[in-house]
């Protein structure tokens, strides 16, 4: 059994919350900590209350400064960090876990305030720091990035001898009733998605216009939607640790009426993320709209349908050609009546408490920095479907991909 330091309250906080609540068996004590306190205290009352009295411990702390993780590390000792805050506090946070010698784990990548980009170059670099400090950090262990990985590694030790096609596919088939409103962090996920794209092809990264690419790719339980070709972290550790790899590509739904509300919030400079002068105030456009967008912890309510993510991957075996799809579908309503959150904020707080489950049991070993596609898949996914995320797997069926 173990001690887990929960840092972030929104969305997906809550459901790490949740989920680590539900195996006090391995994690006997839970801290669930955050800048705004509140947050968490509420988080833990419905813990509470949900789940039979089951109690877990709040405090206050700004992630962006190292000293204060470090002090809550101190006071409560604990043996992993499960780090769900903002990928701006990434860095800070593991320099807290290296200076207490504390297991780290995230769902996201490091990316600057100042600069839309994102890639692991940041947190490879600590590799050595970590291992000479004889600890081990895991890296985007959520969905996309994370369970995407896990499921490409379960194809390359169980289905391929080489792969060399692999697409990404993420559909949110849902409906949450708003005119607009993002499923993560609204400042991340627009930083996210308006920026170029970019794809894996012959031993090269090809860039992309945003939303350049389009495809109606169909996904299960969901029908045919209109797909773009996004840039995702999870293709730079891929086509990394998977070489024979020859294409490399993530694409991802988006709804005709969310890509005019997205290109009149561009328009009008509300995508900014350098200061402007207001009332003799600096603000960041993207930082005020957050404030004015639905909160996405409060979609749950009213969300129907559900999210369909996989990998789509084509690749030899035994000297022929074979083709694999992997892929989870998640329901917005149960996973709302299970955790009070919504479908996204589920399918990365689920791997990211089992991931944390994997390391404190030993599963997951090592010392250093590692992508989960690095760690065992068969452990991860005997228990997936069992901690509330079912997958499925189809073999020499037509991808749809070319």
């Amino acid at each position: 059994m173990g001690t887990v330091l929960i840092i972030g309250a929104g969305g997906v906080g809550r459901v790490v919350a949740f989920k680590c609540a539900q195996h006090r068996d391995v994690f006997k004590e839970i801290i669930l900590a955050s800048r705004t306190k509140k947050k968490c205290d509420k988080i833990a009352a419905d813990v509470k209350e949900k789940l039979g009295g089951k109690k877990i411990k709040t405090a206050k702390v700004d992630a962006d400064f190292p000293e204060q993780t470090i002090k809550i590390i101190e006071k409560y000792n604990p043996d992993i960090v499960i780090n769900v805050a903002l990928p701006y506090q990434d860095l800070a946070i593991m320099d807290a876990c290296l200076a207490t010698k504390t297991h780290y784990l995230d769902t996201a990548n490091y990316e600057p305030k100042e600069e839309a980009k994102f890639e692991y170059s940041w947190q490879w670099a600590y590799q050595n720091k970590f291992k000479k400090a004889g600890i081990m950090a895991v890296l985007g262990c959520g969905f996309d990035p994370g369970v995407t990985q896990v499921f490409t590694a379960r194809a390359a030790k169980h289905h391929f001898d080489e792969m060399h096609y692999l697409d990404i596919v993420d559909c949110n088939g849902g409906d949450h009733g708003k005119a607009f409103a993002t499923n993560f962090n609204p400042e991340i996920n627009i930083r996210e998605i308006t920026q170029r794209g970019k794809y894996w092809q012959d031993g090269q990264w090809v860039e992309t216009e945003p939303f350049e690419h389009k495809k109606m790719i169909d996904y299960p339980n969901i029908g045919k939607r209109a797909s773009y070709l996004l840039y995702h972290e999870e293709l730079e550790s891929l086509v990394k640790h998977f070489p024979t790899i020859k294409r490399a590509r993530f694409w991802m739904t988006f709804g005709e009426e969310y890509l005019t509300h997205l290109r009149v919030i561009q328009n009008i400079g509300m995508a900014r993320i350098d200061p402007v002068r207001f009332k003799g105030k600096d603000i960041i456009p993207l930082q005020f709209l957050k404030a004015v967008l639905p909160d996405p912890g409060s979609l749950g309510d009213n969300y129907s349908g559900e999210t369909s993510i996989g990998c789509r991957i084509k690749g030899i075996k035994d000297g022929k050609e074979k083709t694999y799809y992997i892929y989870n579908n998640c329901s917005h309503q149960k996973a709302f009546e299970e955790t009070g959150a919504q479908g996204v904020s589920y399918t990365t707080g689920v791997p990211a408490m089992l991931g944390a489950k994997l390391v404190l049991e030993k599963k997951w070993t090592g010392k250093g920095v590692f992508n989960v596609e690095q760690l065992d898949p068969d452990p991860f996914l005997d228990k997936l479907g069992e901690y509330g995320l079912a997958w499925h797997e189809k073999v020499n069926v037509k991808l749809g991909m070319d």
